[in-house]
C-alpha cells in the first residue's frame, strides 16, 4: 500500500499544510508491529490483521480500530513471451507448492518454472499463500516450494519477470506494467478465466482480489480521523483509480 499511502498523504498535506504526515514502507507486519509498540498513528495493510497481533495488542492494552479504504486485485504475471495466457487457481497453487515445475505441464513450452513472491513480511504474500496457495483452506499448512525467490518488491518483481521468460510472479493491479503479461485466472477448470480489473474486482468474478485497510489505536484522535474521513470522500478514492486500485465506494 506504500505507493497509495504515499500519494494521499501529499495530496491532503497540500491542502492542509498544518499537518505533517510521513509514510514509511516495510510490508505490512511491520506497519502492524509499529502499531502496536506505538511508533505510529495509523498502519496500512494489505491483510486482515492477525489472531497472534491483536492478541499482542491486547496484551499491550491497545485495541486495534480497521478502516477498510480501498480494494485490490492480485494479477498472476509472467513473462510477455510466455504462450501460456491462462491458469486455474489450482495450476497455481500447484506451481507454487512445487509440484508443477515445468510450463509444458499447464500448457507452454519446455522450460522450467522459476517462482518468484514477495517477501514473508508482505501482506500480499499473506494473502497470496492464504488464498491461493492454501486455496482458502484454513487446516492446510502448505507453504511456497523452497526455491521459490523471494523479493523486497512489487517492482523488483516486475523487473525480473520482464527479463526472465521462464518467471512467474504476482502483484497488486496498480503495480503491474505493459513489461509483463497478466494472466486469466478461473476458480477451477471449468472457468470461466477472468482479467483483474476494477469492473471484475467489483462484480466478484475475478477471484483474487481483496480489501486493504488502514488500522489505529481504537477510536483515532480528531486529526487522525479527519484524515480517515478524507480517504473516503471522492476525491482521494480518485487517487486510489488512478493508481491502478479500486476505490472501495464503488464496491
Amino acid at each position: 500500500m506504500v505507493n497509495l499511502a504515499l500519494a494521499w498523504a501529499e495530496r491532503y498535506q497540500q491542502e492542509h499544510p498544518e499537518i505533517r504526515i510521513s509514510v514509511t514502507g516495510g510490508g505490512s507486519g511491520t506497519g502492524i508491529a509499529s502499531l502496536i509498540n506505538g511508533t505510529v498513528d495509523i498502519a496500512n495493510a494489505s491483510r486482515k490483521i492477525k489472531q497472534e497481533e491483536l492478541d499482542q495488542a491486547k496484551q499491550a492494552n491497545l485495541e486495534p480500530k480497521e478502516f477498510v479504504v480501498a480494494r485490490d486485485a492480485i494479477g498472476v504475471i509472467v513473462h510477455p513471451g510466455n504462450p501460456v495466457d491462462q491458469l486455474t487457481l489450482e495450476q497455481i497453487s500447484l506451481i507454487y507448492r512445487g509440484e508443477i515445475n515445468n510450463w509444458k505441464e499447464v500448457g507452454g513450452e519446455d522450460r522450467p518454472i522459476v517462482r518468484l513472491s514477495r517477501e514473508t513480511n508482505s501482506g500480499t504474500h499473506v494473502y497470496f499463500l492464504e488464498t491461493v496457495v492454501r486455496l482458502g483452506n484454513k487446516t492446510d499448512k502448505s507453504i511456497f516450494s523452497p526455491d521459490t525467490l523471494l523479493l523486497p518488491s512489487s517492482e523488483g518483481i516486475i523487473a525480473e519477470i520482464s527479463d526472465n521468460p521462464n518467471a512467474i510472479g504476482y502483484d497488486g493491479l496498480g503495480y503491474i506494467t505493459p513489461q509483463v503479461k497478466t494472466l486469466a485466472v478461473a476458480r477451477d477448470e471449468k472457468g470461466p478465466y477472468v482479467l483483474p480489473s476494477v469492473e471484475t474486482v467489483n462484480n466478484a468474478s475475478y477471484p483474487i482480489s481483496r480489501d486493504l485497510y488502514m488500522y489505529t489505536h481504537g477510536q483515532p484522535s480528531q486529526v487522525v480521523l479527519d484524515y480517515l474521513k478524507w480517504i473516503s470522500a471522492p476525491e482521494a478514492q480518485d487517487i486510489v483509480n488512478k493508481l491502478g486500485f479500486v476505490p472501495y465506494q464503488a464496491k
